[in-house]
């Protein structure tokens, strides 16, 4: 197996930075784009566990990325809890039910995943046979708070002002969803890591859009209960976009890399990693995505200039956020060729003066 990423996330010294990148799994990529015709569409494709396995596969060969993961979505987990959604193309996801009051929660269940969500499980089982040891398999969920947003709201929003107001307004209530999240998430991880995933990260989609004081009082205990056992099997990122301003508490979470959004300082974010307790924390990031716009030899300077900057210990190079669907698929492979093709600049002079 290439195994960088696993050597890079147990803090061994390795030979260059592995890297993949977020929403790699389709998106920009024509065989994607005609396996999901197929199957009729988004929900269709990640709900048969033969499509999700072959677009999770598929930038394996058409970026050389050094990890897969798993093609699936953050809101399998509210419908397997009894709040389905629809995906409305270029809209986005909607939720004909939320929960807004006591009588709207006791509609949730618990959560048993080889039963509610065997289709993801299935593709992770398939996604495995087929890598046959080629790279490890990232597994991935909804931090709760983004998926308390989505299934109070029901929709997108820019600055998710219902859910910010019922954290205020129903404290008890909010708390009480945000554990029921928690514990259908926790329980969905696990059923990944025994299903065979190499590692898992987490999403915070929507961090960003509470201030610190409310993330640290509110979410942060609910992050800790969710990431308390996961790290003792498997590595554990969580990522936080827009959270920058409280990266140093994200940094106290039993979990191994801290995925860092382009907007985030990178030398300071290795200052904060290098001292998180517990020990460092490896740092995944963290390339504005609009840079792969650019030229590929603007996009080669950028990503030298990144991993100079984040240095290539503890590092998994990534994006700051998702590959945008109109990103050309030749501009994804200059990103990865440019990290494999670093070299720091000590190495560099060494080379020079030999």
């Amino acid at each position: 197996m290439n195994d960088l990423i696993l050597r890079a996330l147990r803090g061994e010294q390795v030979e260059r930075a592995p890297v993949w990148m977020m929403r790699q799994a389709g998106r920009t990529l024509p065989e994607y784009r005609a396996v999901r015709a197929e199957a009729g569409g988004f929900k269709d494709l990640l709900m048969t566990p033969d499509r999700a396995a072959e677009v999770t596969l598929q930038p394996l060969d058409a970026y050389g990325v050094d990890a897969a993961i798993l093609f699936s979505d953050i809101l399998v987990v509210p419908e397997a809890m009894g709040l389905p959604y629809n995906l409305v193309e270029k809209v986005g996801p909607r939720f004909p039910e939320t929960i807004r009051s006591s009588s709207d929660l006791a509609r949730l269940h618990e959560i048993d995943p080889e039963r509610d969500l065997k289709y993801v499980l299935d593709a992770v089982r398939i996604i495995l046979r087929e890598l046959d040891g080629r790279v490890p398999l990232i597994g991935f969920a909804g931090a709760p708070w983004t998926l308390f947003c989505y299934m109070v709201e029901g929709k997108g929003s820019k600055d998710w002002t219902l859910a910010r107001r019922m954290l205020w307004e129903e404290p008890a209530l909010s708390d009480a969803l945000l554990s029921a999240i928690t514990a259908a998430t926790k329980a969905y991880l696990h059923a990944q890591i025994d299903a065979g995933v190499h590692l898992v990260q987490l999403f915070d989609s929507w961090a960003g859009s509470l201030s610190r004081d409310l993330y640290v009082q509110r979410i942060l205990p609910h992050m800790q209960d969710l990431l308390e056992g996961l790290q003792d099997r498997v590595p554990v990122t969580v990522f936080a976009k827009g959270g920058s301003h409280f990266l140093g508490d994200l940094a106290t979470l039993p979990c191994t890399t801290l995925g860092l959004d382009w907007q985030t300082d990178r030398r300071w974010a290795r200052d904060v990693a290098n001292n998180a307790p517990g020990g460092p924390k490896v740092l995944q990031g963290n390339l504005d995505p609009s840079v792969l716009y650019a030229d590929p030899g603007i996009i080669r300077a950028e990503t030298h200039r990144m991993l100079q900057e984040l240095g290539i210990q503890r590092t998994i190079a990534n994006l700051g956020h998702g590959l945008y669907p109109d990103i050309p698929a030749d501009h994804g492979r200059a990103f990865v060729q440019a990290v494999k093709e670093y070299v720091p600049a000590t190495e560099r002079e060494t080379t020079t003066s030999a």
